[in-house]
């Protein structure tokens, strides 16, 4: 649309703002009036806002109209996450979690095949199908999902001690805090590290394309059966704490003398089954921690710690990339990945 790359970084830092703020608006709405209306709500709104968003012409309309895409479909996910919670049953949450991963990887490789398609024919049309599909899923949730007696304030107290907020619970703001660091790093993965791949390792596109979708098929494969295997061994921080390791053993491969495609495959095989180790079993520790009536404000600070992590952590590792070279940045995204391992462990075996 002729805008220079520094407004569009703006936008950019705008989206990121929206969904840390939707996300946390999310989870009060979630213990407030249930996760089903909340779902509902956000899926038809996040369709509306897409279409809008579309046709935006001035640079000011596009800021607040991606502000508030971004608010409303991140406001989504302490619903969904909570949704999740009541429909499983303890002996298959992590399951459960996984499968809802799969279903998030299967879409969004189909998304960015249909994107790459709609966005050379006609780029506007893209904004149509973001919220055609938004409305399609709200659609889907209303005709086949039945709505549920579930309001957690109006929940039964004879059992339940009284919810302790999540923002007092100290435990959980450790590991909230390196939820943050851990994704801070991960997110690398999509962001910088194709950038390294083909301006230091000189891949082909072609080639990185396909080493990257071995992340997604490999998720798809293998990741429910793994799942199935270690769920309810009571393994959980082992496991969280091995998987994160692997990530930053993968970064650390990449200073490897004579990296090249070979290893550059190797490094997202490892990387991959770090992220089956670690993530399915992320959401079961959080949930762990929670009672019906708080599990939103719990959720959301869980995906607060994503979506900061997600508008932070390449535009720094951007900037030491730029700054230090790649070699430096993997030195570091390692690094920190090995502390976040380390954090986890601290903090899961902790007795609070």
């Amino acid at each position: 649309m002729g805008y220079s790359v520094g407004q569009a970084g703006i936008v950019f830092g705008l989206f990121g703002a929206g969904a840390f703020t939707g996300a946390w608006l999310g989870g009060r709405m979630t213990d407030k009036i249930g996760f089903y209306p909340v779902q509902l709500i956000t899926l038809i709104g996040g369709g509306i806002l897409f279409i809008v968003l579309g046709q935006m012409k001035s640079y000011s309309l596009i800021c607040i109209f991606t502000f508030a895409v971004s608010f409303v479909n991140e406001a989504f996910r302490p619903a969904n996450s909570t949704a999740i919670a009541f429909y499983s049953k303890e002996a298959n949450r992590t399951r459960s979690y996984a499968l809802n991963r799969l279903a998030i990887n299967i879409g969004w490789a189909i998304g960015v095949a249909m994107g790459g398609f709609i966005s050379d024919y006609k780029f506007e049309l893209l904004f149509w199908v973001d919220g055609c599909t938004n409305i399609s899923a709200a659609l889907v949730m209303w005709f086949f999902l039945k709505p549920v007696n579930y309001k957690p304030v109006q929940q039964k107290k004879t059992k339940e001690t009284r919810a302790m907020s999540a923002y007092k619970d100290n435990t959980y703001l450790l590991f909230v805090l390196a939820t943050m660091l851990f994704a801070a790093c991960f997110f690398q993965l999509f962001t910088n590290l194709p950038v390294y791949f083909e301006k230091d390792l000189h891949l082909s596109k072609t080639y990185i394309g396909l080493i990257m979708a071995a992340n997604g098929v490999l998720i798809a494969i293998v990741e429910m059966v793994l799942v199935y295997k270690m769920e309810n061994k009571g393994k959980n921080s082992f496991l969280i704490t091995t998987g994160i390791g692997l990530v930053g053993l993968s970064f650390l491969m990449l200073n490897i003398p004579g990296m090249g495609a070979a290893l550059a495959f190797v490094m997202i095989i490892v990387v991959t089954f770090g992220e089956i180790f670690s993530m399915p079993f992320m959401n079961t520790y959080w949930i762990s921690r929670t009672q019906p009536s708080n599990r939103g404000e719990y959720a959301a600070l869980y995906t607060m710690a994503w979506s900061a992590a997600q508008c932070l952590g390449p535009l720094l590792g951007a900037q030491v990339a730029d700054r230090a070279g790649f070699n430096t940045l993997w030195w570091i995204v390692g690094g920190a990945c090995m502390l976040a391992s380390f954090s986890f462990y601290r903090i899961m075996t902790r007795r609070s």
